[in-house]
Formats: C-alpha cells, structure tokens, sequence
C-alpha cells in the first residue's frame, strides 16, 4: 500500500491536529513539519517528521521532493503565499480556512493550480458534523420548499486569553478579522446550504476590544438576501463575557422551521417539518473553548480521509478550492458593504 506523504507547516493549536490526523490515518505518513518558533517550544516531540525551521528550508530540502501533500496551517495572512510556494514545487495542497485573506489572492491560488495541475483542499470541515449533513440532505430533497427566511448567530467569547501579545490572533494582516478567523466556518455552511448571496448591508461595532485586536470589529449585524431567493441576517459578537454562547442557525422556510444550536452548530434544538419525522443522528464531537480541540476541529480525519480518498481515485474534494474562493468573496463583500451605524 503506496501511503501520502504529508508535511505541515505551522505547528500551533490546529496545525499540530493536522499532524496527529495525517498520523493516525493508515493510508498517510507525516514527513515534515515547518514552524518559525524553536521545535522544543511547539510541543511537537511526539512526531518522528523531520523539523524545518522555515518553508524555504523545506522547500530545498531532499525530504519536500517525498512530499505529495502540504497542509498549511499558518496565520491567515500567509496562507495565499505558503499555499503559492508549495503548488511552485508541484505539491497538491490543503489549506486551513480561510483560503486567502482576499478574493484576488484565493483566485491566483486556484490559478497556480490549475496551472501545476495539483489539488487544492480549502479545509472547511463543519460539513462533516452530524447536523450539518442532515441539514443539507433536508434542504436538497426540497423538503422544506421555499426558504424564506434564514438567521445566523455566532455568539463566541475572545478575550485576552486568546488575543495574547505574542499571538498572531488580533492582528489586521495575519488574523484578517473576526469574520475570517472566529465565524468564516459558519459562513460556510450557509453558503454550501443556501448558495450566494447579494444585497449585503452591513453594521459594524467594537465593545470591548479596541485594546486587544487592530480590527474595525468585535461585533456585527450584516442583513442580505440569498441569490436563490430569501432574505438572510448574520448577527455576530466575540464580546460575549466569559465562555462561547451559542452557533445557530434558524430556518424559515415554506414548509416548516429547523434550528441548528450549540456552541458549535452541533445540536438539532427544533425540527417541526411538515410530513415530516426527523431521524436519530449520531452524536457531535462535543466542544469546548480555550482547551483541546474545538467542536468540529475534531472533524479533522474526514479532512484527510477525503485527500487521501481524492489521490487514489476513490472520491471528488469534499470543499474545493472554488468554494473556498467563494467564503472569502462574501466575507469581503461583508466587509465593504458597511453602512453607519
């Protein structure tokens, strides 16, 4: 059996995920791992790949021409670059969200790679929790019939503890903004369920974290229709004191109501469908906040399930670079589409 071969390039809190998926997985072998801090700080000893100290480095190392597949999972801003360099060496790719920091960059991504002929893998793994997927297959089969209405609401706490001094978190071009980093997961979903949208008006304000981080917002209300038909709202805050409230969505739509809740979209709180009887799902990887893995970062083995499924001919990308493109172009239209409070 031919196995993966995989690098990692950032070992922080999610990149050291990718590494113990790829690890796990029986079908991938991890061979290097790319971080600029000093590898007895990263925590990464437990992991026999080789350890480079910048992409460079790697990149003319004997060990990348092994490589078949770089995850990168670097601050935000560097996505686009690290994601260039590696398909420049003919290496298919998985990029943790967001793809890019701005539609322009994510378009000479996919430009590159199509040009190397090499996949692009936009990691966007919420679609693999058990609500999620039922969510879709209820919207697909037309079950609901017209969408009327849909409500967003990401309700997250951030606060020192995690925009701390020496973190890249907080910072306008490394974190991108709380869009991109904190809610571009749920941005998503609602993209993958309902498609497009236009019409974006979007309101914008700081509470509480003018000292924290350099962007213009913790906290947002962005109203809009869907290209398909219905009127949307996104209400979002990281001000929230203490711990996450909730992720929800609500759907209203011609044939019932559906709402999606937790603190990570993970539970079913109402199903009242017209001829219509909900089926048992099977459990959510449960969440938490400033600890381990958060909620559907624990969706990360169907992420390399599916790169692994794609390079041996089993399967087509689960979120391909277009969709990846696609989350990054309404967040930006969010952002320019700002009218005063």
């Amino acid at each position: 059996m031919t196995k993966i071969k995989y690098a990692v390039i950032g070992c922080g809190h999610i990149g050291k995920r990718h590494a113990e998926m790829i690890s796990r997985n029986e079908e991938s072998e991890l061979l290097a791992l790319v971080d600029i801090k000093p590898k007895d700080q990263l925590g990464i000893e437990s992991y026999a790949a080789t350890y480079f100290s910048s992409i460079e480095e790697f990149l003319a190392s004997d060990i990348a021409k092994q490589v078949d597949v770089v995850n990168i999972a670097s601050p935000n801003g560097f996505h686009a670059t690290h994601a260039l360099a590696c398909l420049e060496a003919k290496k298919h790719i998985v990029i943790e969200k967001p793809m890019a920091l701005s539609k322009q960059d994510a378009e000479m991504v996919i430009y590159k790679a199509l040009h190397v002929h090499k996949h692009v893998f936009a990691v966007m793994q919420n679609r693999y929790s058990p609500p999620s997927v039922w969510i879709k297959e209820l919207i697909d089969s037309n079950k609901l019939g017209k969408i009327f209405m849909v409500q967003l609401n990401c309700y997250w706490n951030r606060d020192d503890r995690y925009y701390k001094k020496d973190s890249w978190h907080g910072k306008k071009d490394l974190d991108g903004g709380t869009l991109f980093t904190q809610f571009s997961h749920f941005i998503d979903l609602m993209y993958w369920l309902f498609g497009d949208i236009q019409q974006i008006q979007s309101k914008f304000t700081n509470f509480n974290h003018a000292h924290l981080t350099e962007f213009i917002e913790d906290s947002g209300v962005i109203n809009f229709e869907f290209v398909n038909g219905g009127l949307g709202c996104l209400n979002f805050s990281t001000s929230i004191w203490d711990k996450n409230l909730e992720s929800s969505m609500t759907i209203i739509a011609e044939n019932g109501s559906v709402k999606i809740g937790g603190q990570y979209m993970d539970k079913v709180e109402v199903c009242h469908v017209k001829d219509y009887v909900m089926p048992d799902l099977a459990p959510t990887n449960p969440g938490n906040d400033y600890g381990a893995y958060k909620g559907s970062a624990a969706n990360h083995h169907y992420v390399i399930e599916n790169v692994v499924d794609v390079l041996k001919n089993r399967a087509t990308i689960t979120t391909n670079a277009l969709e990846g493109l696609k989350v990054v172009d309404i967040i930006e239209r969010m952002y320019n589409q700002q009218v005063p409070l």
